[in-house]
């Protein structure tokens, strides 16, 4: 089995839950934050949806350095344009890991901002902790953001409060 088969399996399945949970995201809500050192409801949801077009930076090339990117995060104003934008970097990035081989894949990515290394790792590591842990990891943060505004949550693993087992 080549190393981006299980990747992709688990991107795949993590992409329906978290397309379901940006899907749940009101835009009016969009400007809202739960407290004043988070990011808004729409930035977090932005956010989320771009993180999937890390696969492509990840798999092409050999670092990311922050001091060369010129970062302006995403605006949306509704919630077509944002699963637009996650579907399309999502399509990129299945595209990128299904055409990426094993020796790219283990070979060493790293993250920087100019002289400071945070990390440097097989490329396979980044796609699970930065690409899938990332995700998941704000997916919840959004699921809280969601309860707070009493929006009902769907089923990712199993039921949820909102939409029990039958």
């Amino acid at each position: 089995m080549n190393l981006n088969e299980p990747l992709l399996r688990q991107l795949k399945h993590e992409a329906e839950g978290t397309r379901k949970m940006l899907e749940r995201a009101p835009a009016e809500h969009y400007n809202w934050k739960p407290h004043e050192k988070s990011m808004t409801l729409g930035g977090l949801a932005a956010h989320i949806a771009e993180i999937n077009g890390w696969l492509n930076a990840t798999v092409e090339a050999d670092e990311l350095d922050f001091e060369k990117l010129n970062y302006k995060p995403k605006v949306f104003e509704d919630a077509m344009a944002l699963l637009k934008f996650y579907d399309d970097t999502l399509a990129k990035g299945l595209l990128a890991l299904q055409t990426a081989s094993d020796e790219n894949l283990r070979g060493d990515w790293k993250l920087r901002n100019g002289e400071r290394i945070f990390f440097t790792m097989p490329r396979v590591a980044v796609i699970r902790t930065m690409v899938l842990s990332h995700t998941i990891h704000h997916r919840g943060q959004l699921s809280v953001y969601l309860r707070m505004l009493n929006v009902p949550l769907p089923g990712l693993y199993g039921p949820t409060a909102d939409e029990p087992a039958m």
